[in-house]
């Protein structure tokens, strides 16, 4: 291990439980981070020559052991951590860990208990299943992208959506899900995990206003879509932005009363017939004021209007400071551990490492002891 890499002890509800990652892009190396920021043991698989970067911060937190797994010795050795291991973690197309030799059928008949947790973008089955994609792709079979936006086109939400909130978030919830029934029943299983199906689930609610006749299938006609007034975004005279969410009476209501409007066309909050006018109306008087005279003004209405901040300016704001929400690590700033305990806090234990840091201690260490 480098001796400039300050490492701080593993703490979290996750502590004991050991995840074999097979190192991959996107989903796996975030879902990797948030199990290792809750105290598990990851360790990570890396091909020869991989470097990381202080900044790619979802990899940090694990340790790191360089295999090729094309080789008999690699193979062999990636089998021997995966009977340590509580659950396994990978990211390759269908098809790929079988032809390495190391697919579920391997690896369970060899640690029956082992959580076979597998992250692709289609899914292992279907018609898509081999097709190449990325996030855009998955949110648009899954009619996310197309809910997303202006009216004049769709707008792509960074990869949050699916990559992130669809793939890494359910695949964390999947494994430690099959965690808790292995540790009840003794028995495995593989996750199939599919980012075209998280961006699916969640638009649950989207769907069921749909089916009931609430929710308009086009963008900018609805009221969290774009389409209202009160829940919407702002220019100010600056050229900053300000975000409205007013969506409930009382606040709706405050908003009103703090930024002095008594025009009687604002009174039907959700005639939606009268949006597109009441939209221009306040953007009109959005725009006379910059940003952080607005936020001055609203500070203590509780109205729901809130600045939008940039990426510089987000980890200053006083309500993120007050919590400490970002941290510095390896002089980088980056999100902290999420979510948080009372009892068992989870610690980012370390900054990114380059690949094969651990090769002289990650497997003895692994092997010597049980699985979590």
């Amino acid at each position: 291990m480098s001796a400039a890499l300050i490492v701080a002890p593993a703490s979290g509800p996750l502590c004991g439980l050991k995840v074999l990652e097979f190192a991959g892009i996107g989903p796996v190396p975030f879902c990797g981070m948030l199990l290792a920021d809750l105290g598990a043991d990851v360790l990570r698989i890396d091909r020869p020559g991989r470097r990381y970067g202080a900044e790619e911060i979802e990899t940090r937190g694990r340790r790191s052991l360089v295999l090729d797994l094309k080789s008999t010795a690699g193979l062999a050795t990636a089998l021997a951590l995966a009977e340590k291991a509580d659950a396994l973690l990978e990211g390759y197309r269908p098809g790929v860990m079988e032809r390495l030799g190391i697919g579920p059928d391997a690896v369970l008949a060899r640690q029956p208990r082992l959580v076979y947790a597998r992250m692709t973008g289609w899914g292992q089955s279907g018609p898509l299943a081999h097709a190449a994609g990325h996030d855009i792709n998955f949110l648009a079979l899954s009619g996310a992208l197309h809910a997303i936006g202006p009216a004049e086109r769709p707008a792509i939400p960074l990869n949050v959506v699916g990559d992130l909130g669809g793939g890494a978030l359910y695949l964390a919830f999947g494994i430690l899900a099959g965690v808790l029934h292995a540790s009840k029943s003794g028995e495995g299983q593989v996750i199939d995990c599919a980012m075209a199906d998280g961006a699916a689930s969640l638009l649950a609610m989207v769907y069921g206003r749909l089916a009931r006749g609430g929710w308009r299938d086009t963008r900018e006609s609805n009221v969290i879509d774009g389409g209202a007034h009160f829940y919407n975004t702002y220019e100010c005279a600056d050229g900053k932005w300000l975000a409205l969410g007013a969506l409930e009476p009382r606040f709706y209501t405050r908003l009103l009363r703090a930024a002095g409007i008594e025009d009687p066309r604002f009174a039907q909050q959700m005639d939606s017939a009268s949006w597109p006018e009441l939209r221009a109306r306040l953007a009109q008087l959005l725009r006379t004021r910059s940003r952080d005279e607005w936020c001055r003004l609203f500070a203590d209405a509780d109205a729901c209007v809130t600045p939008v901040l940039s990426l510089a300016e987000a980890p200053q704001h006083p309500h993120y400071l007050a919590r400490h929400t970002f941290i510095e690590l390896d002089g980088v700033l980056q999100p902290a551990p999420v979510p948080r305990f009372s009892r068992t806090p989870g610690v980012a234990q370390h900054g990114p490492v380059a690949a094969g840091t651990h090769d002289d201690t990650a497997l003895a260490s692994w092997c010597s002891e049980p699985p979590g």
